[in-house]
Order: C-alpha cells, then sequence, then structure tokens
C-alpha cells in the first residue's frame, strides 16, 4: 500500500502493481481498492495500475463535509503520483465521477467508462444522509440496494445475513457520496468539455439501461464511442472486460 496527500489534507491509500503506461481504477458503490484488485492483475501484465481507496473507505481518509471537488482532487492527488498524466477507468459510479475529473481537465489520457449508471434523483442523497446520521447504516444499504440499484425485496432480504454485510455497513456514509455523484447534473452538463478519446462499455447480460447509457455517453462525447460486452454483468469479469480495456488502452 502507498499513500498520497489530496489538496484538503485528507490521506488517499492506493495499491500500485506492474510496469508500463498507467492506468488508474476508480471503483463505485459499496467498492474499496480490493474490489479492483483481480483487474489490476490482469492488466498489470502491461500496464503499471494504480487502484485507489476513494476518500471514507478502506485506508484513505475523510473529510467532515463530503463535495464532488473534493474527489476530483483526490483522483488528480493519484494521477500526479503516477507520474502527472495516466488513463483511468471508471466503474459504476466511479465512472461518473472520471467523467467529472475529465470534464474539470484533470491528466487524463484515456479514459474507458464500465456500466455508467443513469442519472438518480437528488432525494436520494438526502435521505441517505438521514439515515446515516441516525445510525441506521443497515437500513441506508438496504434503501440504496432497493431504491438505487433496483434489487428485489426478497434478494435483499437474503443479502442481511451476508458474509459481506458488515462491511457494506461499515462504509453506508460513502453511499451519500455516490448517489450525490450520480445525481450531479454539472457531469451531464459538462460532457462536451471531455476530449480524451473515451470508451463506454456494457454488459449484454446485466440491465439494458446500462447499455443505453453507454451509447449515449459515446454519442454525446466528442471522443466517445460504445461496446457491449458479450455475456458480461454488472460485476467485473477480468477475462471478459480485460482484453476489451487492452486493446483500448494500447490505443
Amino acid at each position: 500500500m502507498k499513500k498520497t496527500t489530496s489538496r484538503d489534507g485528507t490521506t488517499i491509500a492506493f495499491d500500485q502493481t506492474g510496469h508500463g503506461a498507467p492506468v488508474i481504477l476508480v471503483m463505485g458503490a459499496f467498492n474499496d481498492r480490493t474490489t479492483g484488485a483481480p483487474l489490476s492483475a490482469y492488466l498489470a501484465r502491461r500496464f503499471t495500475v494504480l487502484a485507489y481507496d476513494r476518500r471514507g473507505r478502506g485506508d484513505s481518509g475523510d473529510a467532515a463535509t463530503y463535495a464532488i471537488d473534493r474527489e476530483i482532487e483526490d483522483l488528480d492527488a493519484v494521477i500526479q503520483a503516477a507520474g502527472g498524466a495516466a488513463a483511468v477507468f471508471g466503474y459504476s459510479s466511479g465512472a461518473q465521477l472520471a467523467l467529472a475529473a475529465a470534464a474539470r481537465g484533470l491528466a487524463i489520457t484515456r479514459l474507458a467508462l464500465y456500466e455508467a449508471p443513469p442519472a438518480q434523483p437528488a432525494e436520494h442523497a438526502q435521505a441517505l444522509a438521514s439515515l446515516v446520521a441516525a445510525g441506521r447504516r443497515g437500513d441506508a444499504v438496504e434503501y440504496f440496494q432497493r431504491r438505487m440499484v433496483g434489487i428485489p425485496d426478497e434478494v435483499v432480504a437474503q443479502l442481511r445475513h451476508a458474509p459481506f454485510r458488515p462491511a457494506l455497513e461499515a462504509m453506508a456514509h460513502t453511499l451519500i457520496y455516490d448517489a450525490t455523484i450520480v445525481a450531479d447534473g454539472r457531469i451531464t452538463a459538462a460532457l462536451a468539455e471531455v476530449r480524451q478519446p473515451t470508451l463506454a462499455i456494457a454488459g449484454d447480460a446485466g440491465a439494458p439501461i446500462m447499455r443505453q447509457v453507454a451509447e449515449t455517453l459515446a454519442a454525446r462525447l466528442p471522443g466517445g464511442r460504445a461496446e457491449t460486452i458479450a455475456g458480461a454483468t454488472h460485476h467485473i469479469e477480468p477475462a471478459l472486460l480485460g482484453p476489451v480495456l487492452e486493446r483500448f488502452l494500447d490505443g
């Protein structure tokens, strides 16, 4: 594990593996840097891969108040640690964060987005904040699963007993961050500012809305194109996703 410091003084932890041109992995909701470890291992055969804990997760620090601008600065700190410029892979809400960072003008060479979610109502972030403030972390987890992901009630009930449930509750406060990111209209409005070559990817075995989002992003981004991966779902499967990323990152 390595560490860097964001502009507001927050410590950001990351793992670095492999050799070659740098690629930074930006994970989504319920994820820390370990989520990207299998993909990191795949890409590290040809690239230097940096997978970091977004603020409030894993070994990274946090601040008393949240703003998307702070998360953009966190990514910039990792880019600087990578040498000053890097390709970026964003997953789920991390894809929206990566888009916001590219629009802000960070030194991103190429941008790959996997299963970027559709925009969500801003009320979700407010509801999650109220639940977390009341100490109802389990309810916040289930609110996100049910209302934002669309998991059926019976499956949500089953997941209460999953061995990873405590880990989900531990990062429940960061769901507010993800809900804020996917509700932020500034990101959509700034798409024309994203000039990097961008690949919007979705799986054909997942939710159809994700393919629609990928196609919309490709059409609206000046350097965008879309690709659908046969057999892929919302989960990251390096054997399916890895070859697509390698081709794109090689330019």
